[in-house]
């Protein structure tokens, strides 16, 4: 009770009688409980005040990047979370990733909830809750003109492309059991990273069809221009309806659910569905457009001076350098050691070179991401960033490469020259610092450089963590266009610049020491 009402409930006991006091005081609780009720609960999973939303923005109008800012990412989705947090009176913020992370994700606690065009399935709810918001249906989809399907056997023998993470492999799977037992050839499953990457294998003609589902298909016809159509609507009962998903928790699933509810019926889900022209007008969504030109050159050159590309260049960049810089680093004192004499710390820097080697570097960024944040929960707080993960994970895979090339470097220079420096009265470090680092440094350098331009071209697999660096600012923009010939064109400049550039330094480098070691030969001759 504030202390207004106590005031009140004072003045209250002054003035009027024990009677007149009790009704007063069921009014000011009747009151208070009212204003209490307008105020809806908050969820268990809205930490910190902040409703955090993870989506794969690649699957439009659900969710999708909805111009050249990588940061914008539009849709139907992201207007149902935008009402969610104005519902629950908290800010939103939206997480970008790869779809294959969303679940770990989401069981990892870096989201509050995962909006990203997902299908509610019984096998997804054995680990988290799903809550409907859209109806939809599944859809097989063909080049124009491709004769329509009776019913999902008759794709036996032809490769149907559908998104990798994604349940219709599974899908297909079950089909293709059935296929065997009827004796049949099965379908050919091919799974590509993204769905703009599915819908272009039909497009060039790679695969016979595609899955996804009816409401993505009418929204891209623009895009497309008629070069699609749909062949068969398969009868699963399964592939109904778009669901919003959070960790397994009985109250608060009835709290979203209940914020569905309510958005259903004050007409703001009308109104979202209204605006984005969903239309389950198959033959309307599907007219033919006039065909687009080859490549659009207008398009490649925006893409090359925009500010996404740019910024994701620098981040390409930035990331490569300090990853690369960190693991020479670490990777001297290791190189070291593996030279010196037999002993524990040296066998368990051969483990640790062997480890980080052997295994993909892939692997180990989805591990530091993905899976340490739930063995060590302070990585899922917000300072654990994309580019920090990625930037952990590549300067420990790097040192392990970085290493080997040190530890060949200073083998190679003459044990003699370490025993001159002795003789010399140097000191150790003397030693190292002027007598063996610079002859090492010079045997290591090319091969140094060749890894780092490796580096550099591998910083491109952060983006399945939504680290926007180069390439994912590239898909970003693919799937929101289809215009996959000139956004590719573009990053491969980049990529080529940059690499041009670190070719060109280390051939300056290498030119300068083999005029240094000429100098000096001439002046001993002399």
């Amino acid at each position: 009770m504030t202390h207004s009402m106590a005031r009140f409930m004072r003045r209250c006991s002054s003035r009027f009688r024990p009677r007149a006091l009790a009704v007063a005081l069921a009014g000011v609780l009747a009151i208070a409980g009212s204003a209490q009720a307008a105020e809806p609960d908050l969820p268990g999973f809205i930490h910190d005040g902040t409703l955090t939303v993870c989506t794969n923005p690649t699957l439009p109008p659900m969710t999708f990047v909805n111009g050249t800012d990588v940061n914008a990412v539009d849709g139907i989705d992201m207007d149902i979370a935008h009402r969610l947090a104005d519902y629950w009176h908290v800010p939103m913020v939206v997480t970008t990733m790869d779809f294959t992370g969303l679940f770990p994700s989401l069981a990892a606690q870096r989201c509050s909830m995962v909006a990203s065009g997902i299908i509610k399935l019984p096998e997804r709810e054995k680990n988290f809750d799903a809550i409907s918001y859209q109806d939809t249906a599944l859809v097989v989809v063909a080049r124009a003109g491709t004769p329509r399907l009776s019913s999902m056997a008759d794709l036996s023998g032809k490769t149907v492309a559908v998104q990798s993470g994604t349940s219709y492999s599974a899908r297909l799977a079950q089909e293709n059991e059935t296929l065997a037992k009827a004796g049949r050839a099965p379908i050919i499953i091919q799974q590509y990273p993204t769905e703009d990457q599915v819908v272009q294998q039909v497009l060039i003609g790679r695969v016979f069809a595609f899955a996804s589902q009816d409401v993505e298909l009418y929204y891209r016809q623009e895009q497309l221009h008629g070069k699609v159509s749909v062949i068969l609507v398969p009868p699963y009962p399964e592939y109904r309806h778009f669901a919003l998903y959070i960790r397994k928790n009985a109250h608060d699933r009835e709290l979203l659910e209940q914020a569905i509810a309510t958005m259903g019926q004050n007409g703001q889900m009308a109104a979202i569905q209204k605006k984005w022209a969903i239309s389950p007008d198959a033959a309307k969504a599907l007219a033919n457009t006039p065909a687009p030109p080859m490549f659009r050159w207008d398009t490649f050159f925006s893409a090359l001076t925009s500010a996404a590309f740019m910024r994701g260049a620098f981040i390409t960049l930035a990331v490569a350098v300090l990853s690369h810089f960190t693991a020479i680093m670490i990777s001297i004192p290791m190189a070291l050691a593996l030279n010196g004499r037999d002993s524990l710390l040296k066998m368990a820097l051969k483990g640790y070179v062997s480890v980080f080697r052997g295994a993909p570097t892939l692997l180990q960024l989805l591990f530091i991401w993905n899976a340490l944040p739930q063995f060590l929960p302070i990585f899922r707080e917000a300072w654990f960033t994309p580019f920090l993960a990625t930037w952990l994970s590549l300067s420990i895979n790097e040192s392990a490469y970085q290493v080997e090339i040190n530890r060949a470097a200073l083998g190679a220079v003459d044990k003699g020259q370490e025993l001159a420096g002795d003789a010399l009265a140097m000191s150790r470090r003397q030693v190292y610092r002027h007598v063996i680092f610079p002859q090492a440094l010079r045997i290591a350098l090319p091969p140094t450089i060749n890894e780092f331009i490796s580096l550099l071209k591998t910083t491109s697999l952060a983006s399945v963590i939504s680290l926007q660096e180069l390439l994912a600012v590239t898909q970003i923009q693919v799937a929101r266009t289809f215009e996959f010939t000139e956004y590719y064109a573009a990053a491969l400049v980049y990529y080529l610049a940059m690499v041009f550039f670190f070719l060109f330094l280390q051939k300056r480098v290498e030119r300068r020491f083999a005029w240094a070691d000429r100098h000096k030969a001439t002046a001993n001759e002399s």
